[in-house]
């Protein structure tokens, strides 16, 4: 004779199986993004992202933003290989960066900044080789915020920029990467 008890886990068991034969049944659809072999049998992701030549990104010599630019280019070389050579290019990615400083916090009795926020906004545009045609155009930002430590120390505070800087860069390299990657995969 069946209890309640009983009853009420041979629900739970029956559910558990059921659950378990779906993800069983659905584990082909997925496929890891950056995975090493494609089901579809074509070429991976990392010979697409390998084929993007980066073109440096214009901006007056001698400037901060010279500096910047350099350090976003190199990031997103580096993501786009894994530190690899590049192969032929197919496409080519042309960046227009616009950074920005905020004071956050400000100390009342000398005016200067106790806080900062540093910020990259950046344009990307892919082009295809082979037809001259635009693929692709997207936009995308990174926030940083850095602190100065003692009022005094103007050093530490340029280094502290600098620091920002590097993570801003970073951080504009990896969306730019994932959002190609993502274009390659789907091709929209």
């Amino acid at each position: 004779m069946w209890s309640p008890e009983k009853s009420a886990i041979c629900r739970r068991l029956t559910a558990i199986a059921m659950a378990l034969a779906l993800a069983g049944a659905t584990t082909g659809c997925f496929q890891p993004l950056y995975g090493e072999r494609p089901v579809t049998g074509g070429p991976d992701i990392r010979s697409h992202l390998s084929g993007v030549d980066v073109v440096p990104i214009d901006v007056p010599n001698g400037t901060p933003a010279a500096r910047l630019a350099v350090e976003v280019r190199n990031a997103l070389i580096f993501e786009l290989t894994g530190g690899g050579g590049m192969s032929a290019s197919t496409h080519r990615l042309q960046i227009h960066l616009r950074p920005s400083r905020q004071q956050v916090i400000v100390d009342i009795t000398t005016a200067r900044p106790d806080v900062e926020n540093y910020g990259i906004d950046a344009t990307y545009t892919l082009t295809e080789l082979g037809s001259k045609k635009v693929v692709m155009t997207g936009q995308t930002f990174a926030r940083v915020s850095f602190d100065i430590p003692g009022q005094q120390q103007r050093f530490a505070r340029a280094r502290g920029l600098r620091d920002a800087e590097d993570r801003a860069s970073k951080v504009i390299a990896e969306h730019i990467r994932s959002r190609l990657a993502s274009y390659f995969v789907t091709g929209s």
